[in-house]
């Protein structure tokens, strides 16, 4: 149980300091907005801190489809895989829970939990987008927390990968990658987000799927370990 609650508080984190960043570029204030690169580095900090948080109870997956990956790697149960997706995902409504109530009366030009969307008549795109990013980013999770990883430095370069995805793709879809981050604020925000969030949930995942069987076929962790 410590391990999915160490899920749950991570992602809680994710959601609340990534979407919180969003939101509040978004909002009046005294400085500047953080604008896309802000926000992408507010994603890709959660992740590093987390990661060396939480990391040693859990892994620190805190997403969806980086739990569904290294299941399907064979990394994890079945059980296991299932349970971290539960508290991630309740962690995620967490997180956006609180993230609504300290904006709710902000005045935040943007949507008031940091909710994905694609614009109309561009579902295509928004798919295969998160597709590929989820591709990219799973695959250096399972390549850097690998036996014969750099193991000591995982959590940097997931968060550093974490916050160029965003960069990229924050214009087109606002960058989910992650089916729990786009659930919790989905559920506060409702209409379109809502409408649209099954594209957040099959397009990860199926990223998340594609990296484990190609992460399987060009490993060599196992030809290393059998050398060993």
């Amino acid at each position: 149980m410590k391990k999915y609650v160490a899920e749950m508080i991570g992602t809680m984190v994710l959601v609340l300091m990534g979407c919180g960043a969003a939101v509040f570029a978004g909002a009046g204030q005294p400085f500047d907005s953080v604008g896309t690169l802000g926000v992408a580095f507010a994603f890709g900090l959660s992740v590093i801190a987390m990661a060396y948080g939480i990391g040693s109870i859990s892994g620190c997956h805190i997403n969806p489809a980086i739990t569904l990956g290294v299941f399907l790697s064979g990394r994890m149960s079945g059980k296991d895989a299932g349970m971290y997706m539960l508290f991630q995902v309740i962690g995620a409504v967490i997180g956006s829970s609180i993230l609504w109530f300290l904006a709710k009366d902000s005045g935040s030009i943007t949507t008031l939990t940091g909710a994905n969307g694609f614009a109309q008549g561009q579902m295509g795109v928004a798919f295969v987008a998160e597709t590929v990013f989820t591709f990219i980013f799973v695959l250096v999770v399972l390549g850097v927390t690998a036996k014969n990883g750099l193991n000591k430095f995982a959590g940097l370069a997931i968060g550093l990968t974490l916050v160029l995805i965003h960069i990229v793709c924050i214009p087109i879809t606002g960058t989910s990658v992650n089916p729990a981050r786009s659930i919790g604020p989905a559920i506060f925000e409702g209409g379109t987000a809502l409408s649209q969030l099954w594209l957040f949930i099959v397009a990860p995942l199926l990223g998340a799927a594609i990296a484990a069987f190609v992460w399987k076929g060009i490993t060599i962790e196992e030809e290393k370990r059998d050398m060993a």
